[in-house]
């Protein structure tokens, strides 16, 4: 059986375990939270360095990217230093499932007519890519929801302009500075309601969605990663429309990017993967992405 590990700065009120078989070869997976804890944080990774098959990083990036350069979060790039079992934040699939997604989803969604608000481009940077190209009328909430600044990017290019800025000085500040960490992840504190009410497509890291959107969402779209059967049931009763997964479901629920890429990694049996290699694995499952219309 291969083991795979998520180390997570996030609450460990969200932690679970599950069990699958894939392209013939059992697993493990695993989702353990920090609760913040920086220090607990890098002391996991040391202490199953070795004992797994490969980890993740959860909760956290190592990179985020702006057109095409890759910035390097100094503080999260520390704490995983010195470990030879492979590791991964995610990276490799938001580059090509996220954005295989968008290709596939104009079967479902009709992008054209969308207006869509992707909460952090520098994260999703696939999907915000792929979405710049068939959707002519979207907002990119990263100094929003990442900085706190009430200022919506309405194109990529101001992303990466913007990006190429920015993120080399904020990759080297606290990760907390930007990103909900601990039992922040379980709290709600809904912002910029007007830019929500006009969106109808939502796409980004779950944990940002859940943490910034309004109690309502009636109507709208939300493509994301990993969800639980209470953010589910939060969704459906808020009135979202449709719910649509990257990263498949397991156990009735779904493991972040990171969790999932590194089961990629464990299984192709090597460090550092190409897209093609991960774009040959998705071929090969037959990988969609799942979508679940909550109030049709």
């Amino acid at each position: 059986m291969k083991r795979v590990v998520s180390v997570s700065l996030g609450s460990s009120q969200r932690n679970k375990k599950s069990q699958f078989i894939f392209l013939g070869q059992e697993f493990e997976l695993e989702r353990i939270g920090t609760d913040g804890d920086m220090k607990r944080f890098a002391e996991m990774f040391h202490e199953l360095d070795g004992k797994v098959d490969a980890m993740g990083v959860g909760g956290a990036d190592i990179y985020l990217v702006a057109g095409d350069r890759k910035y390097t979060f100094r503080e999260i790039a520390a704490c995983v230093s010195g470990v030879k079992t492979p590791i991964v934040d995610g990276g490799g699939l938001k580059h090509t499932l996220e954005r295989k997604a968008i290709e596939l989803l104009q079967e479902v969604v009709d992008f054209p007519r969308e207006k869509a608000l992707i909460v952090s481009a520098v994260d999703r940077y696939g999907m915000a890519q792929a979405i710049d190209e068939v959707c002519p009328d979207v907002v990119y909430g990263d100094l929003m929801f990442g900085v706190g600044m009430p200022i919506p990017l309405r194109s990529y290019r101001a992303v990466d302009r913007l990006g190429k800025i920015l993120l080399p000085v904020i990759t080297k500040l606290p990760f907390k500075w930007f990103y909900p960490t601990g039992d922040k992840q379980e709290k709600r504190t809904p912002k910029f309601p007007k830019l929500w009410a006009e969106r109808t497509f939502i796409g980004g890291d779950s944990l940002i969605i859940l943490r910034y959107a309004p109690d309502r969402l009636d109507g709208k779209t939300i493509l994301t990663q990993s969800v639980r059967a209470k953010d589910i049931e939060f969704f459906r009763s808020a009135g979202l429309k449709r719910l649509i997964t990257t990263t498949p479901v397991i156990g009735g629920e779904t493991f972040a990017t990171n969790v999932m890429e590194a089961a990629l990694v464990a299984y192709l049996d090597k460090a550092q993967p190409t897209t093609e290699d991960y774009q040959e694995v998705l071929a090969r499952i037959g990988w969609r992405p799942d979508v679940l219309e909550l109030n049709p």
